[in-house]
């Protein structure tokens, strides 16, 4: 069984889980369900740099990346660096992340936050709302057209950004349409955690220009950038890069500088 699949599987159970335990009235009574939300597509619009930078403890692939640092001071850090917007992973098990990050970041800072995760169920989208986020993932490898076109129309009726995530041409294809405001080129192959710029290069083309173009891991220098902004790319999702270091707000704030030469 593929990483993905099994990252799945779990999710449903703990989704279920998670229902039985809050209800969705708790949720929409939360103090953050009622703020208004950044619109992250338009920050990238604007922006030079595009980088979105993200906190992530682990991952499925590198194990451990960084566990010292604190949600508070990487979210800080981020803001004062000049990132356009900040994802964050809220899978457990896989990425050792939590709502609760999601909570910290939004309460010390004022950008667009991603919730970073397997979204599965309307459920998840109610709980990024009530916990403070701006912006939803969809993953199309994971979804079929139908739930892609049904969580993303409920994210903006709760006037969440969406980024959907495509891999590939034939997910690209069955993902397009109205209800979504970026598309994401993820450059690592699921199966094989193999990493690859062209991807983004060959799926820009198909990309239609009234969506935000992302483009997302693997991309870890300044020449990768500039390589893709030609081709219409205004986002880049900065992972592990910043947060293998020892200040991931310092490293950003360097890397946007020399972007920006």
């Amino acid at each position: 069984m593929d990483i993905l699949t099994k990252i799945v599987n779990d999710k449903r159970v703990e989704v279920k889980l998670r229902k039985q335990l809050i209800p969705v009235s708790q949720l929409e009574q939360s103090v953050l369900f009622k703020r208004e939300t950044i619109s992250l597509a338009k920050k990238l619009r604007s922006s030079d740099t595009g980088i979105i930078a993200e906190h992530k403890r682990r991952s499925p692939s590198k194990q451990v990346i960084n566990h010292d640092l604190n949600v508070f001071d990487v979210a800080k850090g981020y803001e004062n660096a000049g990132v356009c917007g900040i994802s964050v992973l809220t899978d457990g098990k896989y990425f050792g992340g939590s709502l609760d990050d999601l909570l910290t970041a939004r309460a010390s800072c004022n950008l667009p936050l991603l919730r970073k995760e397997f979204i599965i169920d309307e459920y998840q989208i109610l709980e990024a709302k009530a916990h403070g986020a701006d912006v939803i993932l969809l993953i199309a490898a994971i979804l079929t057209r139908a739930e892609i076109k049904q969580f993303s129309e409920f994210a903006k009726h709760l006037d969440l950004d969406v980024l959907l995530e495509v891999h590939n041409e034939e997910e690209l294809n069955k993902s397009v349409m109205p209800s979504l405001d970026m598309l994401g080129v993820n450059n690592r192959n699921l199966k094989t955690f193999e990493v690859r710029l062209e991807t983004s290069k060959q799926l820009s083309a198909l990309i239609p220009n009234d969506f935000v173009k992302v483009s997302e891991s693997g991309i870890s220098t300044i020449e990768a950038i500039k390589t893709l902004q030609p081709f219409g790319y205004k986002g880049f999702l900065i992972g592990e890069n910043f947060m293998k270091t020892t200040n991931a707000g310092e490293s950003a704030a360097q890397f946007i500088k020399n972007l920006q030469k």
